[in-house]
């Protein structure tokens, strides 16, 4: 991605003012739009196809009250979410008025993406965003309470979440990495590690992709006791139960021993759930069990290394949830901040594989400094 986005401000000033409109009202534009959603408004639009439907027939079809449906068409077209149909004139009365699904309205409604990012966003992080500024003063994730006052990060609320909130949160985790698996698994086993540990391995995916892709790997999980509980059900379920085991621990705590013998580790969108001195802590004591031979992969989304501005801004994005919800420390972290985090801990980077999978993951390769 060309770095001239973020230095460029040619934008004309009439134009910037509405950019500006569009922050301004973005909680109700967003909410806006979940009720069209929820409420069947956009489906109804949408499956009226070329012909459009009038606000009264979509209140009809919908059980909605008529003024309901209006305003949020109306916001829709403000969105072009939804647009009216091309032969409508000046001169049409707001009865004889058709709206017509739009091309965002279309991703809004089947793009598998758009809508893992905008559950997220509203079971996970749109109430605890409101206090994303205390969140900014004091370091912690203050939104977080909107869960219960329990939990210093959300990685310790996650099996008392909500079960929406819940799904939301996994589905958001697994749709990036996940795509990217197919493509990090030769590169992984190009010289076949007999046994891997994966570091964060939440509810054991990439374990079992692993024990499906090498017959003879044996993967340890490590990670906090409430998610490995839960990927060792999951690796039993797949029948896995003999090659995948679990080491819960704190990988935080000064006093959890990080077991010995990997000849590779495995961290998939990981490092980000840490602060760079974290990720230096972290680092330093996987350095000391492990030999100069093993290979240690991190994958991530850096947004730096994105294809398109949209999926850096998703990204950057993504870094607000980080500082609100889950830690108050954290980001989505770009290639250099990242890459120089992990040698401080005493590791070079050997290979960099940029652009896996359709969301532009990066695969970084380090080795202990001899």
């Amino acid at each position: 991605m060309e770095t001239s986005v973020y230095t460029d401000d040619s934008i004309r000033a009439v134009d910037a003012k509405f950019e500006a409109q569009k922050i301004v009202f973005a909680p109700l534009s967003f909410q806006a739009v979940r009720a069209l959603i929820e409420l069947g408004i956009l489906r109804a639009i949408a499956d009226s196809g070329d012909a459009g439907l009038t606000r009264q027939e979509v209140a009809r079809r919908t059980g909605l009250p008529v003024y309901g449906v209006g305003v949020l068409a109306e916001m829709a077209l403000g969105l072009r979410v939804v647009r009216l149909h091309p032969d409508t004139s000046a001169e049409v009365s707001l009865e004889q008025e058709r709206f017509v699904l739009g091309k965002i309205g279309w991703f809004l409604l089947e793009d598998d993406m758009t809508a893992v990012n905008f559950n997220f966003v509203n079971d996970i992080c749109y109430k605890g965003a409101y206090d994303l500024a205390e969140s900014v003063r004091t370091g912690k994730p203050a939104g977080l309470k909107v869960f219960g006052e329990n939990w210093t990060t959300i990685y310790e609320a996650l099996s008392s979440l909500p079960e929406k909130a819940k799904e939301s949160w996994f589905d958001f985790d697994h749709f990036y990495s996940d795509i990217a698996f197919p493509e990090a698994l030769p590169i992984v086993f190009a010289d076949p590690p007999r046994r891997l540990f994966d570091i964060g391995g939440n509810t054991a995916k990439w374990a079992i992709r692993c024990c499906r892709f090498d017959p003879n790997v044996a993967v340890t999980i490590i990670d906090l006791p409430g998610q490995t509980a839960v990927a060792e059900k999951n690796a039993v379920a797949a029948g896995f139960a003999d090659r995948i085991k679990v080491h819960p621990c704190n990988v935080l705590d000064r006093n959890a021993a990080f077991p010995c013998g990997a000849d590779a580790v495995w961290m998939s969108q990981f490092l980000d759930c840490f602060s760079l001195r974290q990720i230096n802590k972290i680092l330093v004591k996987i350095a000391a069990a492990l030999s100069p031979e093993t290979d240690v992969y991190v994958l991530e989304p850096l947004w730096d290394r994105q294809r398109f501005e949209a999926s850096a801004y998703s990204l950057q994005a993504a870094s607000l949830y980080f500082t609100c919800m889950a830690n108050g420390n954290s980001k989505m972290y770009r290639f250099a901040e990242l890459r120089d985090a992990v040698e401080k801990a005493g590791f070079k980077l050997k290979t960099a594989h940029h652009g896996l999978g359709s969301n532009h993951y990066s695969l970084l390769r380090f080795r202990k400094n001899a």
